[in-house]
């Protein structure tokens, strides 16, 4: 007999990619799929097996979340509340509480790591705040354990506000079930290129690098924690078995952090027999051309990189502890490899100038890689640029992340956040829109299907007035 029910959403707000790291919106930027509620489908695991009966809505996707509470009357209530939407999916957790009382209503996501616990005070329809990994923390609550126990969230006792120790980072990822995908629409969420079918599939935790405008190290720490091979592959077996889905994101902070790993994980990928197709990230310098024909070998067909920018200024400034040439030459490896490459890079840092932004459209170019993303750079809470930014006065007025990562949201020292964006959609433009860039795109196309998804991603592109 089931103990009860939980409700676990995306809010109705704007599309986001809602891993903490990222909180990407997928509306203004291209090649930029939404990926499903990974993060929601271990909690759900985990509530199955407190003996609940979990129940997962992707509301960004569709759905009525009033009918929804109504009829399903659960006992909790879970939310992922990103910092672009955050207003917005306060409210509708507070629209569940007035509808259902004794619901009771938990909160996480990266607003949380640099959580005011007044905010429980002033917010009264919120019952826990989990701050940081949530697994064990919502066991714990589900268990019934008594909050003062409970490593890693807010809660109110006798209407004040109480912040417990953090929780410390899982450090055998094994132990965590499998994502519960019976419980969402796979078929929603597919690879932007040919529109197959793609699972997200979480192999490590962890970034030592901790750049200057990236969540990755205050949200899953220093230390990069590995899933063993053995315990990724009988996640994919069951992907393939089970539901059908052959296409793979590899999420990590660094996929090839570990260089044995990487190796080990590719080889029992090959020696398992799954016919699968991956995509995952490196940084610029911990590639090589044997671990890049391995990969291939093993099913890698993507591989995206941080460039972030084509100065070699800019990217000391920010720490990032790479050069031009490491990634020149990892797209070199890479495209020897026949593996192809999704460059992203960040426009509008403190230290930007036209200059500096010109560098870094011509090294794009230069690159030629076969997607790109230019973002436009964005102080979420949590990050050292948060910090600087607010040190340095680069903020005009209240911070507004509802268009993150497109719309600017502070200035740099010499440009206005106007110029910036300016910057960036003629980054945008100047790489897509090159007559050699569309005809390799047309010549590498094999099926009806991606020359569909390429036409709609150009002509968004060419319509796009803002």
């Amino acid at each position: 007999m089931r103990r009860g029910k939980v409700l676990l959403i995306y809010p109705p707000s704007p599309v986001l990619n809602r891993e903490d790291r990222c909180q990407q919106p997928t509306k203004e930027l291209l090649v930029i799929p939404p990926l499903p509620p990974t993060d929601l489908m271990y909690l759900a695991a985990i509530a199955e097996e407190c003996g609940y009966e979990a129940i997962i809505r992707d509301y960004s996707q569709g759905g009525d979340f009033i009918k929804d509470v109504r009829e399903l009357n659960p006992d909790y209530l879970v939310a992922n509340i990103a910092t672009p939407t955050f207003q917005s999916d306060m409210v509708w957790v507070k629209k569940g509480k007035e509808m259902l009382p004794k619901l009771r209503t938990i909160v996480k996501g990266a607003p949380f790591l640099t959580y005011n616990s007044n905010t429980i005070y002033e917010n009264p329809f919120i019952d826990y705040v989990i701050m940081g990994e949530a697994e064990l923390t919502l066991k714990e609550i589900l268990e019934g354990v008594p909050d003062s126990e409970i490593l890693g969230i807010c809660y109110r006792d006798n209407f004040q506000p109480v912040k417990n120790e953090k929780r410390p980072f899982i450090e055998n990822l094994d132990i965590l079930p499998f994502p519960a995908r019976h419980l969402v629409d796979n078929s929603i969420y597919r690879r932007p290129d040919n529109g197959k079918v793609q699972a997200v599939v979480k192999v490590s935790r962890g970034c030592p690098y901790h750049c200057f405008f990236c969540l990755a190290t205050p949200v899953s720490g220093a230390k990069v924690r590995t899933r063993s091979a053995e315990n990724i592959i009988a996640e994919l077996k069951e992907c393939v078995e089970k539901y059908g889905i052959k296409n793979f994101l590899f999420w990590s902070d660094i996929f090839n952090f570990d260089r044995e790993w990487t190796m080990d994980l590719c080889t029992k990928i090959i020696e398992s027999g799954l016919k699968i197709t991956w995509s995952s990230n490196t940084r610029a310098n911990t590639m090589d051309d044997e671990m890049a024909a391995l990969m291939y070998k093993a099913g890698c067909r993507l591989v995206s990189i941080g460039v972030e920018s084509g100065s070699q200024q800019m990217l000391d400034n920010i720490g990032k502890k790479i050069t031009l040439d490491d990634i020149r030459n990892t797209v070199k490896i890479l495209k020897k490899n026949r593996i192809k490459i999704y460059n992203y890079f960040v426009i509008g840092l403190p230290w930007e100038t036209e200059e500096t932004v010109e560098e870094t459209i011509k090294f794009a170019i230069e690159l030629d890689s076969n997607f790109i993303s230019f973002y436009t750079a964005t102080p979420l809470p949590g990050t050292k640029y948060f910090a600087y930014a607010m040190v340095n006065q680069l903020a005009e007025g209240n911070l507004d992340f509802v268009s993150a990562y497109y719309q600017p949201v502070v200035k740099s020292h010499t440009l206005s956040k106007e110029r910036i964006f300016e910057l960036h959609k003629q980054a945008v433009k100047r790489f897509y829109l090159r007559p050699r860039f569309i005809l390799k795109t047309l010549f590498s196309l094999r099926s009806f299907a991606e020359f569909k998804n390429y036409f709609i991603a150009g002509m968004n592109l060419l319509l796009k007035k803002d």
